[in-house]
């Protein structure tokens, strides 16, 4: 079983209009309603490879509700282990931009997470680790959760001998890599506010030196950076993939996993992981990949590189 932790999960609500403009009222043309939070796209991503997944964390209100009644729709979904909280689940808001492709996304800060609430999400993570065979820690932390608290998970999962993968940013991403998860997986400006370097591959090596055993960059367009111990990789898709980018750094965290928990070398981890980030930029909402392209792009991403050059 893979765990995924995502401690703000959201209703993640995507709206898409003509044209995108300030200061004037849009009418909306499709609306779209998914469980979210990057660990639940995750999730979900790995369920549909056919993974046995877990989900937990926090759902509270009714956000939380709705959040785990769709959940628990999946079909061959993650399993639910989330930790009723109190206060609502937040959501989000993508709104797509159907002249541009682009996308302006709102995120709201989450529910306060009461002391006693966090000591029962521990208690629930320490029960799910000895049957986990990976863990991803992703995504940012509601108020009132300690900052350092991917760091305490990452010691914890390291402790049971479970592999972990670690995705946020800020404070807790900086605090979680001195813990030494197994993979880190930050955007281009992610690292550079954990490095303070703008040169990708300069970064990522100074990520390694902080603690992470891997580090895998998320590029944009560009792909996939990853310098490991086993050498250094670039990933790319053949050509910029048009459509909503919501979702495509949790989809190349689910290849990244899966490629783990198949025991599959880095290159192919990269490829599958790039193509599954590229192909959920054509799907209609985060934790979704359009199966048709993934399985174009499987034989078309490119990998350079070499083992033992990291």
């Amino acid at each position: 079983m893979i765990l995924t932790v995502t401690l703000n999960t959201a209703l993640d609500i995507t709206y898409r209009v003509r044209s995108l403009r300030p200061h004037t009222s849009h009418r909306v043309s499709e609306v779209t309603e998914r469980p979210g939070g990057k660990g639940v796209n995750v999730a979900r991503v790995l369920a549909a490879l056919g993974h046995e997944v877990t989900v937990t964390g926090f759902a509270g209100g009714g956000t939380g509700e709705a959040l785990r009644s769709m959940l628990a729709e999946v079909p061959g979904g993650p399993a639910d282990a989330l930790v009723a909280v109190s206060g609502a689940s937040r959501r989000t808001v993508a709104v797509v931009d159907e002249l541009t492709g682009d996308t302006t996304q709102l995120n709201e800060p989450g529910p306060q997470i009461t002391p006693a609430e966090w000591a029962g999400f521990l208690r629930r993570y320490q029960e799910l680790l000895p049957d986990a065979s990976a863990v991803a820690l992703c995504g940012s932390l509601p108020p009132g959760v300690p900052v350092g608290a991917y760091a305490g998970l990452v010691r914890a999962a390291r402790s049971a001998g479970v592999p972990v993968l670690l995705d946020t940013s800020g404070e807790p991403l900086r605090r979680g890599v001195a813990a030494r998860p197994d993979v880190i997986k930050p955007n281009a400006e992610e690292l550079a506010e954990l490095t303070g370097s703008h040169e990708p591959l300069r970064a990522t090596q100074d990520a390694r030196r902080r603690g992470a055993h891997a580090v895998v960059a998320s590029l944009g367009a560009e792909g996939l950076l990853a310098v490991t111990p086993e050498g250094h990789w670039r990933a790319a898709p053949p050509a910029r993939v048009p459509g909503n980018p919501t979702g495509a750094g949790d989809s190349a965290v689910a290849g990244l996993l899966s490629g783990l928990a198949e025991r599959l070398p880095w290159p192919d981890r990269l490829i599958r992981a790039t193509a599954l980030s590229a192909a959920t930029v054509r799907a209609p909402a985060a934790g979704e990949f359009d199966r048709a392209v993934y399985a174009e792009l499987l034989g078309r991403v490119r990998v350079t590189g070499a083992a033992g050059a990291a």
